[in-house]
Order: C-alpha cells, then sequence, then structure tokens
C-alpha cells in the first residue's frame, strides 16, 4: 500500500478523534468557563457545545446548585469578655460563573474567614445573655454581611444559621445553677399563687355561704311574716263573719218578734232576760231601769194572786 495513502487515513482519523473531543454536553446545574487563548471567552450551560481544539479552554466546571458550608466552631469574646465557641453554617449559591471563577482565589476559603471575622464583630458587640438569646438576630446579620461582600464573587448567601454555642465550662455551671435557682423561684412563686387563689377562693366561697344563709333567713322570716298575716285575716274574717251572723239571727229574731205582734209585757219580759244574761257577767255594779222595776213588781203581784187562788182552792178539812 502506499505509503502516503496510510499516512493520510492516519491523519484523517486523528482529525476525527480531535473533532469528536471536541463536542462537550453539559449536565444541568452546571457551567462550564471557557477561556480562548488564555482570555475568557464565554461560559457554556447545559447542552451541547463545541470547543475549537488547541485554541479553546474549559477553565473552569461550577456547580450551580446551592452549597452548604460548615465551619469548625470559632473562638469569640463577647462584650463582658467572655470567650466561647461557635460553629456555623453557610448556605450559599452560585449566580455568576465568570464572577466566581475570576473574582477570588479559593472562593470557599475566602467565605470561611469572612464568616469568621464578621462572626466575631457581631458576638464583640453582644453580652452572654444577649448572645445566647439572639440567634436570629445574629444570623439576620452575617447573612445580609456576607451577602453583600461576596456579590461581587458572583455568590448568593441564602442563609447563615449558627449551629452551636459553646461557653466555658465555668459558665455553664453558672448558668445551670441560676436556671435552677429561676425555676425554683418561679416554683415558688407559683406555689404562693395558688395558696393566695385557694385562700380568696375559700373566702369567696364562705361569704357566699353566708349571704345565702341570710338570704334563707330572710326569705323564712317572710314568709312566717305572711302566714301570721294569713292567720290573722283568717281570724278577722272568720269573727266578722261570725259577728255578721249574730246580727243576722238577732235582726231576724227581731223581725220574727216583730211579726207576732207582741205585748208591751211580753217585750218588758224580753228586755228582763237580756238584763238577767247580762247580770250573769263579771259586772260589779248594775243599774236597773224604771220599766224593770216595775216588771219587778208586777210578777210579785202576780206572784201573790197565784199563791191566793191556790189556798182558795183547797177544800177545808174538817175534824
Amino acid at each position: 500500500m502506499n505509503p502516503f495513502i496510510i499516512i493520510s487515513i492516519i491523519l484523517l482519523v486523528f482529525v476525527l478523534i480531535v473533532l469528536a473531543s471536541s463536542f462537550r454536553i453539559v449536565p444541568q446545574s452546571k457551567a462550564y468557563v471557557i477561556e480562548r487563548l488564555g482570555g475568557y471567552y464565554t461560559t457554556w450551560h447545559a447542552g451541547i457545545h463545541f470547543k475549537v481544539p488547541i485554541i479553546d479552554r474549559i477553565a473552569q466546571q461550577i456547580n450551580l446548585k446551592e452549597q452548604v458550608l460548615d465551619f469548625n466552631p470559632q473562638p469569640v469574646i463577647t462584650r463582658d469578655n467572655v470567650t466561647m465557641q461557635i460553629d456555623t453554617v453557610v448556605y450559599f449559591q452560585i449566580t455568576d460563573s465568570k464572577l466566581y471563577a475570576y473574582g477570588v482565589t479559593s472562593p470557599l476559603t475566602a467565605i470561611e474567614n469572612l464568616t469568621a471575622t464578621t462572626l466575631r464583630n457581631i458576638i464583640g458587640d453582644l453580652e452572654l445573655d444577649e448572645t445566647l438569646t439572639s440567634r436570629d438576630v445574629i444570623n439576620t446579620k452575617m447573612r445580609v454581611i456576607l451577602d453583600e461582600a461576596t456579590d461581587p464573587w458572583g455568590i448568593k448567601v441564602n442563609r447563615v444559621e449558627v449551629k452551636n454555642i459553646m461557653p466555658p465550662r465555668d459558665i455553664q455551671e453558672a448558668m445551670e445553677k441560676q436556671m435552677r435557682a429561676e425555676r425554683e423561684r418561679r416554683a415558688a412563686i407559683l406555689t404562693a399563687e395558688g395558696q393566695k387563689e385557694s385562700t380568696i377562693r375559700i373566702a369567696e366561697g364562705e361569704k357566699q355561704s353566708q349571704i345565702l344563709r341570710a338570704e334563707a333567713e330572710k326569705q323564712a322570716q317572710i314568709l312566717s311574716a305572711e302566714g301570721d298575716k294569713e292567720a290573722r285575716i283568717r281570724r278577722a274574717e272568720g269573727e266578722a263573719e261570725a259577728i255578721v251572723k249574730l246580727q243576722q239571727a238577732t235582726a231576724d229574731g227581731i223581725v220574727a218578734l216583730n211579726k207576732s205582734n207582741p205585748t208591751s209585757q211580753i217585750l218588758t219580759l224580753k228586755a228582763y232576760d237580756a238584763f238577767m244574761k247580762v247580770a250573769d257577767g263579771q259586772a260589779t255594779k248594775i243599774i236597773i231601769p224604771s220599766e224593770i222595776q216595775n216588771l219587778a213588781g208586777l210578777v210579785t203581784s202576780m206572784t201573790e194572786i197565784a199563791k191566793t187562788d191556790d189556798v182558795a182552792a183547797k177544800p177545808e178539812i174538817k175534824e
């Protein structure tokens, strides 16, 4: 075979291999920074791209997903001179591949150092108690500062979390004692408040009971008075009814007496009979009317006449 043909075939195969290797497929959430002749040329995103052999070069492959950096605990000093260890977690995402590739050397190391210095500055303005109770404030301040500082690097800081705050051992023991004392104080306060509430409730119950007893006694007195009043009314009504009936009977007797056309002697006897009933009472002095005195004389005369008639009517017995 002709050597020229062999060389041509070899060159053709080499060219095909080079061309085939120049086609690159960029996966999703990746970006390739391309340099041409040593300078930045373009950025490839998801899809198929062609790289000019020898002239173009893939300078850096960048991950566009959100990434997490968990930094080791950093020693920080609070405003009241307490040294503690704090570790943080930073969530960030690359938004500009060119700035990320050419903005700073070792971006992850830069973020770590920036986080440590920012954390020291923020904690240095807080006291120990504020540091332990202000995690949200610390997270917000750090996110704002880091996001602003990393913006020229093409990095977006989404959030920053303070994971652990570790005071010195003696501070922890003092805090535990303080917490126990606070819990005991709160328990004592709650107990005292419970006893106070119980005493108030008992007093209110006794007061309510006294009020109810007084109301019951008052109601009983009212009912008793109403009962006495009703009884008196009934007795008065009975007496009035008896008087009415007595008067009615007297009136009926007078009417009957008038219908019988009585003589003056009969009326005088009736008056005498009434006078005798009066005399049966407890009176110590009795005034006798003159008519009744005449009637007494008349009665005496009638009695004597009756005796005389009886003697005259008897037969004489002879010896």
